[in-house]
């Protein structure tokens, strides 16, 4: 039976650590009502009215390895998809249904396409299974908070099995746990009201995973959704705790520690507009400008940033995400050591941007340029081997300008004539210490 054994999880936990930025995969039949991956629940359609989707499904060209080249090229280093969402469709190869991406269309199993791409690219793989499923017949129908027959006393639980529902739950994470070789990740979603951690036979699920998988990384959903920390955080970790907290939509305003004042690890997931599942009329993208300070806030607060795409019924990466994803890309391309392996660093947050560290080096991300040359707060002149611009390598002197003469203390860098920023968007000054 599984345990919680520090030295085991930290030793884990570590690539995640260093990764810092991936990329989140939210796809399959909602594409094409494109109106969101919840839109079976938002609209309370019928089975029988949804199943039409299924009928249709036949993305002939989704390229799963295009995804994966995306993913490297923005800078991530891991790639987590929806194996199933909370509508039960299945994009792998399950013996347990038929509501599954091979019996459509296409029969393609898109699990194993992506799998096979993502680690071509030299990714790690994640999975997102959904523990809820509106499809199942056992799984609780009137009443249940999310179901789309919840208002329809017609479809009673009086005859349901829940017991049968999990036995089919953990038979197909058994499946993607054993049919697509190694995983380095597993995002489970999501628990609420009484269905959160043992009413998943969570227990028992967490031995069978960390059996077939022991050192896949979980989140935190078995126990609690986008909110709530998990069993680990609050210092009595259960056998299925959660590896990592999952915010959701928001970054946490100064990271997040255990009962006990320990840093805990986390990962805000975000969407690029406002759905996760493809949405045709969602139109409100963030812009990359904005994705890269939010990367480099949770990096600065000791977190990862999933960033979510939603391909299109086609499987294409709609135009805005993959020019989002390209330039974050070509500033990830030049200032990516001031994301990987970096955390907080015990400073104040600057007026000026953030600052992330990594040992010796501290990555002073500046957001727009001072009056004079940059006031470095926190750094002692003594302890400076030398600072670079992190994009070019070039040397930033310490200033000697008679201007900050009454503050003899401070560490100020002289960048020059320009008041304009090398980069209008982050640019990163890398100071090494002795």
């Amino acid at each position: 039976m599984y345990q919680f054994n520090r030295e085991e999880y930290e030793k884990r936990m570590k690539w995640f650590v260093d990764a810092r930025f991936g990329m989140f995969i939210h796809w399959g039949l909602y594409a094409i009502p494109a109106r969101g991956e919840w839109v079976r629940s938002t609209e309370e359609i019928p089975k029988e009215d949804y199943m039409k989707y299924f009928e249709e499904f036949d993305p002939q060209e989704c390229d799963p390895a295009v995804w994966a080249r995306a993913a490297r090229e923005a800078g991530m280093k891991y790639v987590v998809m929806t194996a199933k969402h909370h509508d039960g469709f299945c994009l792998f190869d399950s013996q347990y249904t038929d509501f599954k991406s091979t019996n459509t269309k296409c029969g393609r199993d898109f699990v194993a396409e992506y799998v096979e791409a993502v680690r071509n690219e030299g990714l790690k793989v994640g999975l997102y299974f959904s523990v809820i499923d509106w499809y199942h017949e056992d799984f609780p129908h009137y009443g249940d908070r999310n179901h789309p027959m919840r208002n329809h006393p017609e479809c009673s639980n009086e005859n349901r099995n829940f017991d049968r529902y999990l036995t089919y739950m953990h038979n197909q994470i058994r499946e993607i746990c054993t049919n697509y070789g190694k995983l380095d990740l597993l995002w489970f979603d999501f628990s609420y009201d009484n269905l959160r951690g043992e009413a998943w036979k969570a227990t028992e699920l967490i031995d069978m995973v960390r059996t077939l998988q022991p050192g896949v990384i979980i989140d935190n959903r078995l126990e609690v959704s986008g909110e709530g920390y998990g069993s680990l955080a609050a210092g009595n970790p259960t056998p299925y705790h959660g590896d990592f907290v999952t915010p959701e939509q928001m970054i946490p305003p100064e990271g997040i520690k255990d009962v006990n004042g320990n840093d805990l690890y986390w990962e805000s997931c975000v969407t690029m507009n406002g759905s996760w599942g493809y949405h045709a009329t969602d139109r409100f993208f963030k812009p990359s400008s904005m994705l890269i300070k939010k990367l480099v806030e949770c990096v600065s607060k000791g977190g990862n940033m999933i960033l979510n795409i939603g391909p299109d019924a086609h499987g294409r990466i709609p135009e805005q995400s993959a020019r989002i994803l390209k330039e974050i890309g070509q500033w990830m391309s030049k200032n990516s050591r001031s994301i990987y392996g970096c955390t907080k660093t015990g400073l104040a947050k600057p007026e000026m941007g953030r600052i992330t560290g990594n040992g010796k080096s501290l990555f002073f991300h500046l957001y727009e340029n001072a009056i004079g040359p940059v006031p470095l707060l926190g750094v002692k002149k003594s302890d400076v081997k030398g600072m670079r611009y992190l994009a070019t390598g070039a040397e930033v002197p310490v200033s000697k300008s008679w201007v900050h003469s009454d503050y003899p203390d401070i560490l100020f860098a002289d960048l020059g004539p320009d008041p304009v920023l090398p980069d209008p968007v982050d640019t990163v000054l890398e100071v090494i210490l002795k």
